[in-house]
């Protein structure tokens, strides 16, 4: 019996996903809850497991196709005893007899003798660089082959350095494969010039970015202010507390946890920043939750620290840790990318100097971090040199005056510059 394989319901507000890989091929076996697709969104990346065991019948959907919330985009036909062994998928007879399957543990799975599921960003690398599947070990749960397996894979050279010419023999240019031999006194023949443009369709994620750009541009009247920390005393700090923070919770303290709590105690300060622009009304929230802007391996992503003033440094950094680590696997859960009253993004782990981020709507300000730079400054009445930050506040002008946006930085500058305020609430 056939059974349907449907786009299932994967969000609000979401119509339609892109196939982004096949796990299986026509013919191959499936068990139940085994990952037969993935979906790419606007938002995430999600698997498709199989609703049965048996065999993947029919495709109806090529990979990078678009398919509707609810379309059928595959058909698994239902085993009539035990799920199909994997190996006995040569032949027909093979392929309809029923046969004794063990399952293979999850954390086993990556070592499985068959092809490694390769995940779309590692596919494209792969292709880039001309690196066969078989030669990379994959490392990602069930043995998906990841982008950063192909980074550290080191590609050996495709060919044999050439020989050396007989004395007397000129040669006149390195040979290239397919193209026709020189002869001494003879002019290279010209090659065919190299494509000097690619086109590849936009992903979701993508797309989805562009829009919300577009939109607050639009629908917002946006300004940035500036002001820079110094950031001596949380540095300081962190090296002295450093070893003993990482032993007791496992994880790194970063600079980010600083800036969260500095960043609500700004809020308090200036409400405006934590509010929203609905209609023609003014929406005050009297919660604090906080988008932490993180590199996705498809794109910016950005997940929220759900009421964050209630969360410790060590809560912050876990969390942030495990967004970071997520994101580069689009394992982030859409539920935790809605919402937020207010975003942070931290340009400074790129090497940016200075930039103006884009408020992220309803939203009615950002956040921006920058780079940390020794600098010259006047301390005292003295040139010292200090580990300098630019900070940068983008915001609604609808909402917040020019007054209100330095207000807030200067409160950011003042809680990071001596993070004892923040114990004290001073």
């Amino acid at each position: 019996m056939a059974v349907e394989l449907r786009v299932p319901e994967v969000g609000e507000s979401i119509t339609e996903v892109v196939i982004a890989a096949w796990h299986k091929t026509e013919g191959q076996a499936v068990q139940v809850d085994e990952t037969v697709a993935e979906l790419e969104t606007d938002k995430a990346t999600l698997e498709l497991p199989a609703p049965v065991a048996g065999v993947l019948s029919k495709t109806l959907k090529a990979q990078g196709e678009t398919a509707k919330v609810g379309e059928v985009i595959a058909l698994i036909e239902a085993a009539a005893g035990p799920a199909l062994p994997e190996a006995g998928l040569g032949s027909p007879e093979t392929a309809t007899a029923p046969a004794a399957v063990h399952s293979i543990p999850e954390a086993a799975s990556s070592t499985f003798a068959g092809p490694p599921r390769v995940m779309p960003a590692a596919a494209r690398l792969l292709a880039e660089r001309g690196i066969p599947a078989r030669e990379v070990e994959p490392t990602g749960p069930g043995g998906r082959m990841l982008k950063e397996d192909v980074l550290r894979h080191a590609p050996t050279p495709s060919q044999p350095p050439p020989p050396a010419q007989p004395p007397g023999k000129a040669v006149a240019g390195p040979h290239v494969a397919g193209a026709p031999a020189v002869h001494p006194g003879q002019a290279p023949a010209a090659l065919p010039p190299p494509a000097m443009e690619q086109v590849v369709p936009m992903s979701p994620i993508r797309r989805r970015i562009a829009e919300r750009l577009v939109e607050a541009q639009h629908n917002a009247a946006l300004l940035t202010s500036f002001n820079e920390v110094d950031m001596s005393q949380v540095i300081a700090l962190r090296r002295e507390h450093q070893d003993a923070f990482r032993e007791r919770f496992g994880v790194k303290l970063g600079f980010m946890s600083f800036f969260v709590k500095a960043v609500i105690e700004a809020l308090k300060l200036v409400p405006q920043a934590n509010a929203e622009v609905r209609g023609t009304d003014i929406v005050y929230k009297n919660y604090y939750d906080i988008g932490i802007a993180v590199g996705g391996g498809k794109g910016l992503v950005v997940p929220v620290l759900r009421h964050a003033d209630r969360l410790s440094f060590a809560e912050v950094e876990l969390a942030i840790a495990d967004f970071a680590a997520r994101g580069k696997v689009n394992k982030i859960d859409l539920s935790e990318l809605k919402g937020g009253t207010f975003t942070i993004s931290n340009g400074g782990v790129y090497g940016s100097l200075l930039s103006t981020p884009i408020v992220n709507p309803p939203q009615s300000a950002v956040l921006g971090l920058h780079v940390i730079q020794d600098r010259a400054v006047v301390c005292d009445g003295q040139v010292v040199v200090r580990p300098m930050m630019y900070v940068a506040l983008t915001y609604d002008h609808r909402l917040i005056d020019g007054r209100e946006s330095v207000a807030f930085l200067t409160r950011v500058k003042e809680l990071i510059e001596e993070p004892a305020r923040m114990l004290l609430e001073m």
